[in-house]
């Protein structure tokens, strides 16, 4: 539970509570319009636009495009208070999902639709975790913060979920309809967050912030990337593919998911203040490559619903530990020479795990169809173990910025 009588904010010198509720309020809509898009972007590609697996891949570029350039969006809009960028890009989501709703089968109406959406998706990502821990009442309770708001989200995106499987059965496979209602979510979400007021809420930062210090946050950032969009492009194109699976699995797997992390993260934002980002990257280090093997040998079990049952549980297991996303936020605002620097340097570190982003899911998709789905897993195995290796070295001063 989230205390009202917490202490102020140290940004702001107030009671965070009042902002506090319209960031909740304003996340947990556009969460509901990203769950409702996750769970049928996939099978919209297959069904409207016939993609094979090596063309799924190279639609990442374009998609992950606004994220390599999100440093420099985002200093573009330095005039703006973060909390005014948030509300900026939550409407050009719902813009986006829009464009989608109603591109019919035109590629590039989808395409025009689809770069809309993933700008504002990539600019609210730093500016989200700088606000959250901006909320909090001092550096040593910045993951019980961050924990909370992905509680929050995690249990909006239930509600989501549910939208989705009942349109599904409702009205059957028709993407516009679930579309348009993820759009006016987020617009509302967009809405809500224009109404927070916090002064200190990083209106004078730099541009941009390239600084040698944090060159750790930049490469596990990289990692992240990779991590992120194999499973983001190739574990639901396995289902898809491999096992012929329809939206409503994923919409079932998804709530799933939401409704454990409702009661993970929190313990996640502990766990993060009280063992460290160290031990808690590490383990998802760990976790990914469990994940990744389970991918790539499950299809060799024998019985069908065996093997679709491990991919399952690695589709849920990888959605519960993608929260730990979190440790490298924090362990970036605990290195920070200024406070300044935090929300830049997320979006920095946006932009460079977006640099592999866009290049992974074309290379993932060529060694698909020339090798096997299994061998685009076992790469990602080895991976995770590059980045365990990279995340023993984090180490933290005695005392961050507060």
């Amino acid at each position: 539970m989230i205390d009202q009588n917490q202490p102020v904010s140290p940004v702001s010198g107030r009671s965070p509570w009042p902002n506090l509720a319209l960031f909740l309020v304003g996340l947990a809509l556009l969460s509901v319009s990203g769950s409702m898009l996750d769970v049928t972007f996939n099978n919209f590609l297959n069904d409207v636009h016939h993609l094979n697996a090596d063309q799924r891949g190279m639609l990442e570029f374009p998609r992950e495009l606004p994220g390599f350039l999100t440093a420099f969006l985002l200093a573009g809009l330095v005039f703006l208070a973060e909390t005014r960028v948030a509300a900026v890009a939550a409407c050009a989501i719902g813009l986006g999902i829009l464009g989608l709703a109603w591109s019919g089968s035109s590629w590039a109406y989808m395409l025009a639709g689809l770069l809309l959406m993933s700008t504002g998706q990539h600019l609210i990502m730093p500016v989200r975790s700088s606000i959250a821990m901006d909320l909090a009442s001092g550096a040593a309770t910045r993951g019980q913060r961050l924990g909370q708001v992905n509680s929050c989200t995690a249990a909006a995106s239930v509600v989501g979920y549910g939208l989705v499987w009942a349109l599904l059965a409702w009205v059957g496979s028709r993407y516009h309809l679930v579309f348009t209602v993820a759009a006016l979510c987020a617009m509302a979400g967009g809405i809500t967050l224009f109404f927070m007021r916090m002064p200190g809420a990083h209106l004078v930062r730099p541009r941009l912030v390239w600084n040698w210090s944090y060159r750790l946050y930049y490469l596990l950032a990289f990692f992240f990337g990779a991590r992120k969009q194999i499973f983001l492009t190739f574990g639901p194109w396995v289902l898809i593919k491999i096992f012929h699976q329809p939206a409503i699995l994923f919409a079932k797997l998804m709530m799933i998911s939401a409704l454990l992390a409702i009661l993970f993260q929190p313990v996640l934002g502990r766990a993060i203040d009280r063992l460290g980002e160290r031990r808690v990257l590490m383990a998802d280090a760990v976790v990914t490559f469990l994940v990744c093997v389970g991918y790539a040998c499950a299809h060799w079990l024998g019985t069908p619903w065996l093997a679709l049952g491990m991919l399952c549980s690695c589709f849920v297991l990888d959605q519960l530990f993608m929260g730990t996303g979190m440790a490298r936020d924090i362990y970036l605002s605990k290195i920070a020479v200024r406070r300044e620097d935090v929300s830049p340097t997320l979006s920095m570190g946006v932009t460079i795990n977006h640099v592999v982003s866009m290049s992974i899911p074309t290379l993932g998709g060529l060694i698909w169809v020339w090798y096997g789905h299994e061998w685009v897993f076992f790469a990602a195995a080895a991976l995770a173990l590059v980045m365990l290796f990279f995340t023993n070295r984090i180490r933290v001063p005695e005392a961050g910025i507060a």
